[in-house]
């Protein structure tokens, strides 16, 4: 369980940075738009809290969340949404919409970051798409909390500094490579690929055999703001070497659910606020 703790460290490191980023914004500032067509920033934390509770409902009430992942294949398409702005409708209704949805989200990830450090050893939890093991849903719950922070980052127009937490991020979108296939009815190759992503620290982060035909390689940033969907290959640095390796660059995706359209080449954020995104991870 080691390396349990070792994830959940780093999603709480992750959680707090974001936080920090928050905190401080005035009423106004939460109604910012962000790269998701029609979400704001109080809707990228709403989704955060909404899937937190998701998670903590998967682990401990598997007949309960199964309901809900039956609601979910009714609406692929819109039910994120409907429960992003749910979840901001609620807040406004109460007053202070922003304190509100700050005490939603962190009462959430801590009562969730608290199941998953006390689940036993080989628990499987249930989710939207296979179940996942304490480590894969801690990884998932950071993926999900950089790219929305991303989104965030790139409405204020902040630069975040790149950190080793990314490797988290880069080790589930690899592990979703057939799972992007999958999603779109199409079959993943059978061999492995090597993928080699530079740090920020300058070293090398690798996956798949050394001698493997199929490569991808480029900077851990790059490589996850492709997975995540949070910029165009076009703008990244992410190479492939052989067509099936190529064909991925443009299907990858780190999260679970439908894929998205992805979004546009240039700027993450237009002028006029209309850019477009991915699947809501």
């Amino acid at each position: 369980m080691s390396d349990v703790a070792a994830v959940l460290d780093d999603l709480r490191e992750e959680s707090d940075q974001l936080d920090e980023l928050v905190r401080g914004l005035s009423a106004e500032q939460w109604e910012t738009p962000t790269p998701a067509p029609g979400w704001s920033i109080a809707h990228q934390i709403a989704h955060l809290a909404w899937t937190d509770g998701a998670a903590l409902l998967a682990a401990t009430d598997p007949d309960a969340f199964a309901a809900e992942t039956a609601k979910a294949q009714e609406a692929p398409d819109t039910f994120v949404d409907v429960a992003a702005r749910a979840i901001v409708a609620e807040a406004k209704a109460a007053g202070a919409a922003p304190d509100v949805l700050l005490a939603r989200w962190r009462d959430g990830r801590g009562r969730m970051q608290e199941m998953l450090r006390a689940a036993p050893a080989g628990t499987r939890i249930p989710w939207y798409g296979p179940p996942m093991s304490v480590a894969s849903m801690a990884t998932a719950r950071l993926m999900e909390t950089w790219a929305h922070g991303q989104d965030i980052a790139d409405a204020l127009g902040v630069t975040r500094v790149p950190t080793a937490r990314l490797r988290h991020v880069a080790r589930i979108g690899v592990r979703a490579r057939d799972y992007a296939y999958l999603v779109r009815g199409s079959t993943a190759p059978r061999e492995e690929f090597r993928v080699e992503l530079l740090a920020p620290d300058g070293g090398l982060i690798v996956f798949g055999p050394e001698d493997a035909a199929q490569r991808v390689t480029g900077p851990l940033l790059d490589f996850c703001l492709l997975v995540t969907q949070r910029a165009h290959r076009d703008d990244l640095a992410v190479r492939a070497t052989g067509p099936d390796a190529d064909r991925w660059l443009d299907i990858a995706q780190a999260f679970a659910g439908p894929p998205g359209p992805g979004r546009a080449p240039g700027p993450t954020v237009p002028d006029d606020g209309s850019a477009s995104r991915g699947a809501q991870a």
